[in-house]
C-alpha cells in the first residue's frame, strides 16, 4: 500500500476557511439588514410626510412614523412656511455599527401642506 503525503489536507484547508467564510456571511448578512433599515426610513418618512401634509397632528404623524420606522428610530417633524419635513434616523445594527455614523440609516421627506380640509 502506498500512503500519499497530502492525506488530510482538505480537512486542514477547510479548518483554517471556515471561519473566513462564517465572518463573510456575517458582514453580508449585516449589510442587508442595513439596506433593509435604510427603506423603511424612507418609507417611514414619506408616509409621515403625506399623513403631516394632509394636516394630521404631530403626535399622529410621529406614532405612523415610528410604526413604519426601524426599532430606536428618531423622528423629527417640522414645519416651515407651506411645507412640512420629516426626518427618521435609525441606529445602525450588526455590522452597521462598526461602521462610521454617518452610515447610520436615515432619511428626509418634505411635502407641501395640502390647501383645504377634510370632506364634509
Amino acid at each position: 500500500m502506498v500512503r500519499r503525503p497530502d492525506r488530510g489536507m482538505v480537512t486542514a484547508e477547510l479548518a483554517a476557511v471556515f471561519p473566513v467564510v462564517v465572518l463573510l456571511l456575517g458582514v453580508l448578512l449585516g449589510g442587508v439588514g442595513l439596506v433593509i433599515d435604510q427603506v423603511r426610513c424612507v418609507d417611514a418618512a414619506r408616509l409621515g410626510a403625506r399623513a403631516a401634509a394632509r394636516g394630521e397632528p404631530s403626535g399622529t404623524v410621529r406614532a405612523l412614523v415610528r410604526q413604519a420606522a426601524p426599532d430606536g428610530a428618531t423622528v423629527e417633524v417640522s414645519r416651515n412656511g407651506g411645507a412640512v419635513r420629516v426626518s427618521v434616523r435609525a441606529r445602525a445594527r450588526m455590522v452597521g455599527a462598526l461602521l462610521p455614523e454617518s452610515f447610520a440609516p436615515a432619511a428626509t421627506a418634505s411635502a407641501p401642506l395640502e390647501v383645504g380640509g377634510p370632506a364634509p
